[in-house]
């Protein structure tokens, strides 16, 4: 399955609840870190959530 890499380029300050804990399911906890994951429909889903606080490279 292909690899994504998710970057964290806004501050959480301001988001819900929610946006934040899918910042941590992710494994995002502070600006400018990148995660890789593997591109499953729960990924990406998560990533679209949250996509006005990362950038996504596939």
């Amino acid at each position: 399955m292909a690899k994504i890499k998710v970057t964290q380029v806004k501050s959480k300050i301001g988001a819900t609840a929610r946006q934040k804990n899918t910042l941590a399911a992710l494994g995002l906890k502070k600006l400018q870190q990148t995660v890789e994951h593997e591109a499953t429909p729960q990924i990406e889903g998560m990533v679209q959530k949250v996509l006005h606080l990362v950038t996504v490279e596939r």
